[in-house]
């Protein structure tokens, strides 16, 4: 019964309630916009790091890690990639045979890593074969075919069949070097990417420095949940074969450890904005609340001298804001819920601010997303703050007599 009264009394002045109710949902679908906003952001940033540089999980030898010497080769690499091929969770191994290096053009030179790829394990590991945006992508035929960024390309003054020399420091610290034909040209959303990496086939670049072997194994697993389980399943394979101890097994938080960070702050980050929302808007319910009330002091007076109980008074108060709360809640969400699908199925372009964002590694076509969870986190915290907002309005009343309630003037 009091529910029905008090839905009732909520809408006995309709542009009262339907002033605070819009102000509700169009804060609320901004804040949810702004949250979907950002976790699509580092989502992007962390999609594309594993994706284009970290994979899940990397394999490298211990001083390599600190100092990439051509040198620190991972012992049996070969061999031990397709050991960890056969795990029941890994869906792609490629192994990765990389120099520090230069490479200079007929114009131009700068400094790069040469990374000597498999080409059909690379293929899995990263989206580079699909982002090849003139030429094609390696094959096995052709002497020593090269591919270079179109970033590269532009500041080398190359074009599909220029010919550039790979210039390195091998194993004995002589110079070691080879002339390569470029191939094809690829772009991605990392500038970073971009601008330090040309890939070679892996046995050309074997060749040029007359070595074998690799220096660096990426790991792609079919869950994020099961890295720490694959983790251990290597390291039981090292272990077994005794040369554990020699190399480093890290993951992508501990091989990008900001991004690990942006992603453990988001949550944070998304409940200040939340809060500052929820701050404003109890204020908001609080004074629509007190007009209300006091609009009706004669009324609850009436009500309290024919023997209406002062506690279903608070209870009456309580729910009317409690209901304008979770109406405004409810409308917001479902509004934000349309929204998020909305942007997120069709994306935000930011070409216009590609070069930006290229720096972070972020897609132009920005997707937002809010979990369940998340919306399940504002609808709740909508709903304390509309049941702590009652509650001074609430006890106004309560602190009157009836006597002088009915005397009120409105």
């Amino acid at each position: 019964m009091l529910i029905k009264l008090a839905w009732r009394n909520l809408w006995r002045n309709k542009l009262r309630t339907s002033i605070i109710l819009g102000a509700m949902v169009f804060g609320l679908t901004g804040v949810i916009a702004m949250m979907g906003f950002m976790t699509g952001f580092v989502d992007s940033m962390i999609s594309n790091a594993i994706r284009w540089q970290t994979s899940h999980i990397q394999i490298h030898e211990q001083k390599y890690v600190t100092n990439s010497d051509i040198s620190d080769q991972i012992p049996n690499g070969q061999t031990l990639a397709e050991s960890i091929r056969a795990l029941d969770d890994v869906t792609a191994v490629s192994a990765r045979f990389i120099a520090q290096g230069m490479i200079a053009s007929a114009r131009s030179n700068r400094g790069v890593q040469i990374n000597g790829i498999d080409l059909v394990n690379e293929a899995k590991i990263t989206p580079l074969s699909s982002h090849i945006t003139q030429g094609e992508w390696l094959d096995n035929t052709g002497r020593n075919p090269i591919l270079v960024s179109e970033k590269m390309a532009e500041r080398l003054k190359l074009r599909i069949g220029s010919k550039v020399v790979l210039t390195f420091t091998d194993v004995e610290g002589e110079v070691a070097g080879a002339a390569y034909r470029v191939r094809g040209m690829f772009a991605t959303p990392s500038t970073s990417f971009d601008e330090g990496k040309v890939f070679v086939r892996k046995s050309d670049l074997q060749h040029t420095a007359s070595m074998h072997g690799v220096h660096e194994i990426a790991i792609l697993v079919s869950d994020v949940d099961k890295i720490s389980l694959v983790e251990e399943e290597i390291k039981a394979l090292l272990d077994f074969a005794s040369n554990s101890s020699q190399l480093s097994i890290r993951d992508w938080q501990r091989i990008q450890p900001m991004l690990a960070t942006m992603m453990s702050t988001m949550d944070v980050s998304n409940q200040v904005i939340l809060v500052i929302f929820v701050v404003a808007m109890m204020f908001g319910i609080i004074n629509i609340m007190l007009m209300s009330v006091f609009e009706r002091t004669q009324e609850f007076g009436v009500l309290m001298a024919v023997g209406m109980q002062k506690h279903k008074i608070f209870s009456l108060i309580m729910f009317e804001t409690t209901l304008l709360g979770v109406t405004g809640a409810s409308l917001g969400i479902f509004v934000s819920i349309a929204l998020v699908t909305l942007m997120n199925s069709v994306g935000i372009s930011l070409a216009s601010m590609s070069e930006g964002f290229g720096a972070y590694g972020v897609d132009t076509l920005l997707r937002p997303r809010v979990s369940a969870r998340e919306y399940s986190m504002i609808f709740t915290t909508v709903f304390v703050a509309s049941v702590l907002a009652a509650i001074y309005p609430a006890r106004q009343i309560l602190k009157q007599r009836p006597v002088e309630a009915m005397a009120e003037k409105s």
